[in-house]
């Protein structure tokens, strides 16, 4: 969900997420996640396990999805990576700090 402002309110965050506040908490089919003190996005973003990230330099937020698991990432910070390219030279993720990257990955299985 890209947010320009953290100001957003209960119906709003419904429409992004699935998420519907109730008082019983946050609340997605069958689970219902307890929230203290209501909804306020930053709040419920953690609560929920939803990274939110900004870009400051655009004036903008980005809110991941869920991840009560623990198995999502919950931050945007990539760890140190280096492969070869397709030529064979090692390339290493971290000469691209501090930029915006996309990385696409396949697999034949």
């Amino acid at each position: 969900m890209i947010l320009d402002g953290l100001d957003v309110d209960a119906h709003a965050f419904h429409r992004g997420t699935g998420w519907e506040i109730k008082p019983e908490g946050a609340c997605k089919g069958d689970v219902c996640v307890p929230l203290t003190g209501g909804f306020n996005l930053q709040g419920t973003a953690e609560r929920l396990g939803m990274a939110l990230v900004a870009d400051d330099s655009h004036g903008i937020w980005a809110l991941g999805p869920e991840s009560l698991s623990g198995h999502a990432l919950v931050t945007a910070q990539a760890p140190d990576l280096a492969l070869d390219d397709i030529d064979g030279n090692s390339f290493d993720l971290a000469s691209l700090r501090g930029q915006k990257v996309v990385l696409v990955a396949w697999a034949p299985y």
